[in-house]
This record gives structure tokens, C-alpha cells and sequence, in this order.
């Protein structure tokens, strides 16, 4: 297997802190790995949300699912994530996809996918610690601010609803007090806790049917006598059919069509011990709603239903343990600044992990070139538990031939091209992240 990161990037070190796994330990996720000759219809490549969704979906059908993990099911970012069940997947301006049809498409896509976790937790019965409260954008400078208006605008014809601008004079009195210039309070999406949802999924998964396997990393991949052929370390299956479901820890070789159609890019978070009520109310963020900056170098935060502060950003661009240490401090540095009357809290977790971006700026969801049988979704731009989990589903609907249950666009079927610079790629992030620095500095009001 080969990926673009150090080693570091894809070990236990990164996923060391997660707060999310005090609820939900690795260990209870750990599935004994595949071995020897096997048989089944579908491989499921990959046991976050898109895999598992695709696993689920294809095991209630009644098909023989085997799903097979690198380390364990939610390993990767399904297991690591800051809890935003939320609107996004695409980076795409309309320009861009009005090529591929109307616009609107991606938009109704993107709320489909929020819907489809919402129902999903329904009818499974999962208590993910949802809170359904919507989302806000929150403005990093007076210029951002100046822009409210018009994003709510937009916001309101992209996806038929009812945004709120919210001025910094009413920030404190909404619980929302903080250092930011004002708001929009967009009423779409939930938070969650992620590994209470991946959990319940592989109940689920299981129940119907499915065979999980972990420590199971997929060494190739190829057509053969009208199937695929899977091969791990120690084991072979030969499957109908094939869906690789690894999005920001896909290997650039496992099939040779995916290289350097992804871009992996990281990001922190932070968690913060369990606060008071009246520690709550010191600051004057009481909110439930999940919150971000829309900007390149975002922030991305809200709280736990047990009063813990999750806190992330983007920006990482080396995996190793002295550089996670440094950004975990830059982080927490950043948390203080906009958070002024909570520097005395401490951050007990830290943790990293991968997001997908595509050349494209939006998600692929479809068939495998070049191999029959095989099928592929990845390139969520963040946001993943509701666009990941919805993919899922389309890809298991493709897989067996069937029409697509729900809207999927024809931007996401279109094949990604494939970055410049190949192995060196990362050389686009870092040019990105020095731009953003230059023209997109935060300007927090004062507290």
C-alpha cells in the first residue's frame, strides 16, 4: 500500500486522544482479520460510514457482504470526526456545476444526506447523542460580517429554508457569546457523537447478515473470469462485486485507477473537560448548535451534551508526533483566543485525522474504470458523516444495478481527475493554506 503521508499518519499515534472513544473504546470495535480462500458477493472495502451504509443496505437485500478494515471499523475519520451531521460534500461554485446540470441538484443531494442519517438513527434505534439544533456560520472579521446577509440569501434559495442573521449586539443574549462578529443560523443538520453512530451501524450490519473483518488491509485488486479478486496479507475473496469505500486513507495502488485522484488533508480537534454550568455561562456560549467559519482555515466547534467544548481546525500539513503536538497547541492557542473567559478549562484530548478532497470539488460516487464489478465513493471535503453515510447508500444501489433511491447528481458520477504533481500534491494544500493566511485573516472583536 502506498499513501502520501508518513507512516505516523496512518498508525494508533493521531487516533491516541479521541475523546469519542470514552464512550466507545477501540477495543469494542476490534474484529479478528480475514484469512484463507473465501466467497461472497459483495467486498465492502473500508467499515466507516460510506462502507458500513453500503454493507447495510446490501446485507437487508439479502446479499452475502463481507466488509473488510485496514485496522478497525471506524478507524479512519467515521471514528475520529468533530460530530457534524450537516450540509456539504461539494466546494464546487455553481459555475462549475452547472456542467453537469442544475446546481440545485447538489444542494437537494447535500439535504438528502442529512436526512438520510436522521432516519437512519430512527429506525435503528441508535442513541448517538443527537442534537438537532441546526447550524451556524459564524463571522471571523467585520468583513465576513458585512457578507451575512447575502450568505443567508443564499442559503435560503439553495435549500428552501429560513436562515437567521444573527448581529454581534445579540451574539451573548442567543448564547452565542464568543469573539465573533455575528452569525447565520442555518435550521438544517444535527450533531452527534460519531462512534455511537459507527457502533449502532455495525449492529446493525451484523444483524442483517454481513461478515465484518478487521486488520484486514487490501493489497490489490483485479478483475477476474467475469468477478474481482480481493487480496489481503493472508487471504484471498473472490466477489461479484467490489466497493472501496476508504475515502482520505485510500491507497494510492489498491486499485491503480485511484491514484492521485484523492487529496488527504488533515484536520485537528480538541475536546475540553466536562464544564459547569456556570462556566457555561461565564463565556455565553450555551448554544447547542454546531458552528464554523467560512473560510478556508476554518474553525469548527459546538458542545457535547455533557458540556464538553469540540473544537477543530484545518491546516496540518505533516504527520508526525513533535508537528501533532505543535498543532494541538496552535489549536488550543486558537480555542483561548475566541473563547476568552475559558482559558483556564483544560483540553484532556487531542486527536487528527483525514479528510478527502478531489480535483473536481465534489464527491465521486461510481463504477471503478477498467474493473467490472467495481465501485467506489470518496472526496467528502469534510463532511462525511452525512454525505459519506447517503453515498453509501448509492453506491449499494448501483452495485446491484438498481435506479438510485434517492437524487444522485451528475457531478458526483463524473470520474475526478487526477491532481497535479502526483506524490508531491500536498504542494497545492500548502500553496492554499498560504493564500488563506495572507488574504483571510481572522479579525475577532474584542471580548
Amino acid at each position: 500500500m502506498r499513501r502520501i503521508y508518513s507512516d505516523y499518519a496512518y498508525s494508533q499515534g493521531p487516533i491516541a486522544g479521541c475523546h469519542w472513544a470514552g464512550a466507545v473504546p477501540d477495543g469494542t470495535l476490534k474484529y479478528a482479520p480475514i484469512s484463507g480462500q473465501n466467497r461472497a458477493d459483495t467486498v465492502v472495502i473500508g467499515g466507516g460510514f460510506t462502507g458500513l451504509n453500503a454493507a447495510l443496505h446490501l446485507a437487508e437485500a439479502g446479499v452475502d457482504v463481507m466488509v473488510l478494515d485496514a485496522e478497525f471499523p471506524g478507524f479512519g475519520a467515521s471514528g475520529r470526526n468533530g460530530g457534524f451531521c450537516c450540509l456539504g460534500g461539494s466546494r464546487a461554485p455553481d459555475a462549475l456545476l452547472r456542467r453537469f446540470g442544475d446546481p440545485r441538484d447538489v444542494r437537494r443531494a447535500e439535504m438528502a444526506a442529512v436526512d438520510h442519517v436522521a432516519a437512519l438513527l430512527e429506525r435503528l434505534g441508535i442513541d448517538a447523542d443527537r442534537q438537532d439544533h441546526g447550524e451556524l456560520i459564524v463571522a471571523h472579521s467585520a468583513a465576513m460580517a458585512r457578507e451575512l446577509p447575502q450568505l443567508a440569501e443564499d442559503f435560503a434559495r439553495d435549500y428552501d429554508t429560513v436562515p437567521e442573521v444573527i448581529a454581534q449586539a445579540n451574539m451573548t443574549s442567543r448564547g452565542m457569546g464568543g469573539r465573533w462578529h455575528g452569525a447565520v443560523s442555518v435550521p438544517i443538520g444535527f450533531s452527534l457523537h460519531p462512534r455511537k453512530y459507527l457502533q449502532g451501524l455495525l449492529g446493525a450490519v451484523q444483524a442483517a447478515g454481513a461478515q465484518v473483518f478487521g486488520h484486514s488491509a487490501v493489497t490489490g485488486i483485479e478483475a477476474v473470469n467475469g468477478g474481482v479478486r480481493v487480496v489481503t496479507q493472508n487471504a484471498e475473496v473472490i466477489a461479484d462485486r467490489v466497493i472501496l469505500a476508504t475515502n482520505g486513507y485510500t491507497s494510492e495502488n489498491v486499485p491503480a485507477w485511484i491514484r492521485a485522484r484523492t487529496l488527504p488533508a488533515q484536520s485537528s480537534v480538541i475536546a475540553t473537560r466536562q464544564m459547569s454550568d456556570a462556566e457555561l455561562a461565564e463565556q455565553g456560549w450555551t448554544t447547542r448548535q454546531m458552528a464554523y467559519e467560512e473560510r478556508r482555515l476554518l474553525h469548527y466547534f459546538h458542545l457535547t451534551p455533557d458540556n464538553r467544548m469540540v473544537f477543530g481546525q484545518r491546516g496540518g500539513l505533516i504527520s508526525t508526533p513533535a508537528n501533532e503536538a505543535r498543532i494541538s497547541a496552535r489549536v488550543r492557542r486558537d480555542f483561548a483566543q475566541v473563547f476568552p473567559h475559558w482559558t483556564h478549562v483544560e483540553t484532556p484530548h487531542s486527536w487528527s485525522g483525514m479528510v478527502c478532497l478531489t480535483a473536481s470539488l465534489t464527491p465521486f460516487c461510481g463504477p471503478v474504470p477498467g474493473i467490472p464489478g467495481a465501485f467506489a465513493a470518496f472526496g467528502y471535503h469534510g463532511n462525511g458523516v452525512a454525505m459519506g453515510s447517503y453515498l453509501g447508500t448509492m453506491l449499494a444501489d448501483l452495485s446491484r444495478g438498481k435506479e438510485s433511491r434517492s437524487i444522485l447528481p451528475a457531478a458526483f458520477r463524473r470520474e475526478p481527475p487526477r491532481f497535479p504533481l502526483g506524490a508531491l500534491r500536498r504542494a497545492w494544500l500548502a500553496a492554499e493554506y498560504a493564500w488563506a493566511r495572507m488574504t483571510d485573516r481572522a479579525d475577532y472583536a474584542a471580548s
